[in-house]
Order: C-alpha cells, then sequence, then structure tokens
C-alpha cells in the first residue's frame, strides 16, 4: 500500500469510527438483537455505499452547486433522526414488568426495519456526499484516468464501514447480558434516545441558520 492510500485509509477510517447518528442507531439495534443490530450495521454501510457511488458519478457536485435541494435533504434526514431520537425516549415511558434478575431487549425491532433504519440515517445525510465529493479528489492523481483510483478509495470506505460497524453491534450483543438488564438497557436507551434527539436538532437546526 502506498502513502497516499495508506493516509486516505486512516481518515477514512476516522471518519467511519466518529460517534454519531450511525454509530447510536446501531448500539440501539444491538440492544435489541444481534442479527437487528448487524442489520442495522450493513444497512449503513449500503448508506454509504450509496454516497460513495453518488461521490464518483457526480451527483454530490451537483447538490452542492444546488443550495436549496442540499438544505432540503438536510432537513429531511435531520427529522429522520430526530424521529429516531424521538422514538427512543418515548420508549422509555413503558411500563416496566420485568423482574430484578431478568434482561430486556428493545421489542419490535425486526432484521428489515433495522436494516431500512441504518440504511436511512446514513443514506438521507447529504453532507457524508460531500464529504466524500471533498475528500477523494485530494488522493485521486492527477495524471491518467481518475476512475479506477477513485472506485478504489469508494471500496475502501465501504470495506471499513462494513468492519466497524458490525464489530460495534457484536460488541454490545456481546455485552448484551449486562446491557440488557432493566436499568441498564433502560440508561442506554436513554443515552442513544437523547444522543439521536440532539443530532436531529443540530441538524435540523444548521440549514435554518445558514
Amino acid at each position: 500500500m502506498d502513502a497516499t492510500l495508506l493516509a486516505f485509509t486512516l481518515l477514512a477510517a476516522g471518519l467511519v469510527a466518529l460517534p454519531g447518528a450511525d454509530f447510536a442507531v446501531v448500539v440501539r439495534g444491538a440492544l435489541a438483537s444481534r442479527r437487528a443490530g448487524l442489520a442495522c450495521a450493513f444497512g449503513i454501510a449500503a448508506g454509504l455505499l450509496l454516497h460513495t457511488v453518488l461521490a464518483v458519478a457526480g451527483v454530490a457536485a451537483v447538490l452542492a452547486t444546488l443550495p436549496t435541494l442540499f438544505r432540503a435533504l438536510q432537513l429531511v434526514g435531520a427529522a429522520y433522526v430526530l424521529y429516531l431520537g424521538i422514538q427512543a425516549l418515548n420508549s422509555l415511558r413503558r411500563p416496566r414488568t420485568d423482574s430484578p434478575g431478568e434482561t430486556v431487549t428493545s421489542p419490535g425491532l425486526t432484521a428489515a426495519a433495522a436494516l431500512r433504519q441504518g440504511f436511512l440515517t446514513n443514506a438521507l445525510n447529504p453532507k457524508a456526499s460531500i464529504t466524500f465529493l471533498s475528500i477523494l479528489p485530494q488522493f485521486v492523481p492527477d495524471q491518467g484516468s481518475a476512475l479506477p483510483r477513485t472506485l478504489l478509495l469508494a471500496t475502501i470506505v465501504v470495506a471499513l464501514a462494513l468492519l466497524w460497524f458490525p464489530l460495534v453491534a457484536l460488541l454490545v450483543d456481546r455485552l448484551g447480558r449486562l446491557l440488557r438488564r432493566p436499568r441498564a438497557a433502560r440508561a442506554v436507551e436513554a443515552a442513544t434516545g437523547i444522543a439521536l434527539t440532539a443530532l436531529g436538532l443540530g441538524l435540523l437546526i444548521a440549514p435554518l441558520a445558514a
């Protein structure tokens, strides 16, 4: 691996692992079940794949030149993240019927729903496309065809997501017996709910204040 490719891989790894809505959604999914957590992780990877394809196709450049469309997509994505946060907080209002020694899970989250949540959380964030558009050209040589190199960089991003987010899901599931205890489960649900709500509000306010 040449130095430029290594530098890009390290940068992309940092961006992928950066805590945010994707991370919070995977944690919440993994608390429901291992299958839901992995499905959510694969959904996020699929969303990243969409963004990299859009960046390679140049669609992200179009978004960058159309502020109104970009802001509209920002608002849609922010509203969805906010919805997930409110949904998580609302789940805390369920009456507790568990006994002290039991473990609990988040009900109603099927693998298909988790896959959809992961994909939409990532795909509805247009900033990801703009980020890729601004970063990818820095690591593409000026001479020769840029397409093969760009595709390689895009593949690295998706591969990193396929490593990181399933790892997070498996780690949460591994700690599941502890995290699914009634008090711990509600604390994690509250934390992810607050995080998603705060992220959603932040994403919602940013384009409106611009």
